[in-house]
């Protein structure tokens, strides 16, 4: 139950949080200009309306669908949550939650039935018509029957809440709120119920409570506070720390050790978020938005005109409490504490082993190096970035004499069941980790810039195996050359004027098309893929490839090599300037992957400077071509 409530709020968070940029505008333009505003102004408080019943709902329908199923789940889950916002006169978060994910799933199901039955050429025709009408009729379903049922759902929970607030009981909620919060359940709670009733009070109001529940630092303050002056060893020493990410950086989670470490504190974290919510509604305090993060800085730019007094009582008076309660059961078991200043690595490791398990990752499991023989890289496709890594990680552990290790590269879903250490993006690390439950695995940001070979070099070394003499082992692995026809000389273009990420990746597989190397749809592939993980791998190099769902769409192997001389933006830190797309098929694309291996690690800078900037396609030719 405690796992499903976990997907659950992670999920409801994926839809939300994305679009609290839109959340925070939409709340600055209701304090400044409703005509209970700082500078109310008739024109502009007409964006209100519009903005909460339509914009916002969109963004939540569109990014739920798109987590389901990408781009294209996005704008099903659009079209069907406009059909559930012209069926009300509410502003319907609740009903975007429930159609943007199911017209995700509905396109999806529909691509996996389709897929390998639409005739070459019709795939564009099949894919916008297929959207269309998919989105068409659940915009009708959700006119005609979800929307009056999330109205009657809404209105119910309105009355109820209304009901709670006449009877003075809001406050209560906290007992219910403070300790989901510590079993990871905020997000759920907070974007979940609290923030769209939030919106529907604030547009009438200009304000609301509701916002503050679940974000209020004061609670955590407290409980941080007391180990700060009360606590003893590793827990006193880290709660000031501690007690500056929570309170200014709105990260909560950080004091989520502490109150595990010793569970009474439950009970102040809800006695103070009780009096953090009593005085808010004593004092008439609120927000005009969501605070997201839920720091004290996030509260003060989000307070409306007039509460500044009532949110900063709340915040104070909850932390008061909190603390008060803390101190009593943190000096009470001081002694104790003292003899077991290990108690916070072993709370932190309990929330790590939590949160773990909601993500369904393996367990602890760790390798002895004397017993290390098959290492696999897993990727979604199994031909791109991870077939880098283990050729990089293979030639490594080959030019320090280890030869009698096995290392391999495999999509998700076809990992081998004898794999001992799986290493995977930690963007895959939950679907890696249910594919092979039985292997160790190290989760990393770069397949290619990593320390993966410094861990299992330190595992082989402390399991007592020792690189065998340069004359020991047999020779080293051959260098790979592509086959015929994988890379033209014309497919090498030079001295090209920078552009977005986006445009390079779609050029690069524009030419991977026009060489007959793939079909159309595999260029989408490329972005999806890009948007789902970079393909930066370093050494100012990217390598676009296709998503697994398009590999069906690989016509033969094929590569494309773009220089960019002033490079193109991966990201803030990745700066490329050799773009090589590739399209692979079969095992074909090995040889690639091994020149790329190369590269990245033979070649010295000032080589890898002239393949920036020569002018000459030769020169690249030669680099990807001859080993």
């Amino acid at each position: 139950m405690q796992e499903a409530m976990q997907k659950f709020g992670r999920f409801l968070s994926a839809m939300v949080m994305p679009n609290i940029g839109a959340f925070i505008a939409w709340g600055f333009i209701t304090a400044l200009f409703i005509p209970a505003g700082w500078i109310p102004n008739e024109g502009l408080a007409e964006l209100v309306g519009p903005m909460a019943k339509w914009l916002l709902p969109l963004l939540i329908g569109f990014t739920g669908g798109e987590v389901v199923n990408g781009h294209r789940g996005g704008v099903v889950g659009a079209i069907a949550t406009a059909g559930i916002i012209v069926g009300t006169d509410i502003p319907m978060f609740m009903g975007a939650m429930i159609m943007g994910p199911i017209g995700g799933v509905a396109i999806k199901k529909f691509d996996e039935a389709a897929q390998d039955h639409i005739p070459g050429g019709f795939e564009m025709l099949v894919n916008n018509f297929s959207a269309g009408i998919i989105g068409g009729v659940l915009a009708c379903a959700a006119y005609s029957f979800v929307g009056p049922i999330v109205s009657s759902i809404t209105d119910g929970l309105a009355s109820a809440v209304g009901a709670i607030v006449s009877a003075g009981l809001l406050p209560l909620v906290s007992i219910l709120v403070e300790p989901a919060k510590i079993l990871f359940l905020n997000n759920a709670i907070n974007h979940g119920v609290f923030t769209p009733l939030g919106m529907q009070q604030a547009q009438e109001v200009g304000k609301s409570v509701f916002f503050m529940i679940e974000s209020n630092p004061g609670p955590g303050l407290g409980v941080l506070l007391a180990y700060s002056l009360f606590g003893v060893g590793n827990a006193k020493g880290s709660a000031p720390g501690a007690v500056i990410i929570h309170f200014f950086g709105g990260i909560h989670e950080i004091y989520f050790p502490y109150v595990l470490m010793k569970p009474t504190l439950i009970l102040a974290v809800m006695a103070g978020g009780i009096t953090g919510v009593f005085t808010l509604t004593l004092l008439n305090g609120g927000l005009v938005a969501p605070a997201a993060p839920g720091s004290f800085i996030a509260i003060m730019a989000m307070t409306a005109p007039g509460a500044y007094f009532a949110n900063i009582a709340a915040v104070a008076a909850a932390a008061g409490v909190s603390f008060a309660i803390s101190s009593i059961f943190v000096k009470a078991t001081a002694a104790a504490d003292a003899e077991k200043e290990d108690a916070l690595e072993a709370a932190q490791a309990n929330m790590k082993a939590m949160k773990a398990a909601s993500k369904g990752q393996a367990g602890e499991k760790q390798v002895e190096g004397k017993d290390i023989k098959f290492i696999v890289y897993a990727c979604d496709a199994g031909m791109g970035s991870s077939a880098l890594g283990a050729a990089a990680l293979r030639k490594k552990l080959q030019k320090d004499g280890y030869k009698n290790i096995t290392v391999k590269n495999f999509a998700i879903g076809n990992i081998p069941k004898d794999a001992q250490i799986v290493v995977s993006h930690e963007k895959l690390a939950e679907r890696a980790s249910a594919d092979s439950p039985q292997a160790e695995h190290i989760w990393v940001k770069d397949f290619t810039n990593n320390n993966v070979y410094d861990i299992i070099s330190e595992r082989l070394k402390g399991g007592g195996v020792s690189a065998p003499a340069p004359d020991a082992g047999g020779a080293e692995e051959p260098a790979q050359t592509l086959k015929e026809g994988v890379l033209l000389k014309e497919n090498v273009k030079v001295g090209l004027k920078s552009v977005s990420k986006e445009e390079a990746i779609k050029a690069a597989g524009e030419l991977l098309f026009k060489s007959g190397y793939v079909e159309k749809p595999y260029i989408e592939g490329m972005l999806a893929r890009e948007r789902d993980i970079s393909t930066y791998i370093g050494q100012g190099i990217a390598i676009p490839h296709g998503e697994n769902a398009v590999k069906k769409h690989v016509i033969k192997t094929g590569l494309v090599v773009m220089q960019y001389p002033q490079g193109v933006k991966f990201s803030d830190e990745n700066t490329a300037h050799l773009i090589v797309g590739i399209a692979g098929k079969g095992d074909d694309h090995l040889a690639i992957i091994a020149n790329l291996a190369t590269i990245t690690m033979e070649y010295s800078e000032e080589d890898l400077q002239k393949a920036y900037t020569t002018k000459d396609p030769q020169v690249l030719f030669d680099m990807f071509t001859k080993g």
